[in-house]
């Protein structure tokens, strides 16, 4: 499995874990026009800071932050 980092981009996420797009869309995350967008500017453009955004995926994933 391939690591996600702030740098993963939105559509990367979702291809690998499709389950993800209703916590992005909560987190105000554009998951359709923005998907190239990497999950670091995805996040700004949300105004939420993208180590948190992060986070909260890989805890919803069940993953370690």
């Amino acid at each position: 499995m391939v690591e996600l980092t702030i740098k993963t981009t939105v559509n990367q996420v979702l291809q690998r874990h499709p389950e993800a797009v209703s916590l992005l869309n909560e987190m105000g995350i554009d998951t359709c026009c923005g998907g190239a967008d990497s999950l670091e500017e995805a996040a700004r453009q949300a105004g939420k800071d993208p180590e948190e955004v992060l986070k909260a995926l890989l805890a919803f994933l069940g993953r370690e932050g």
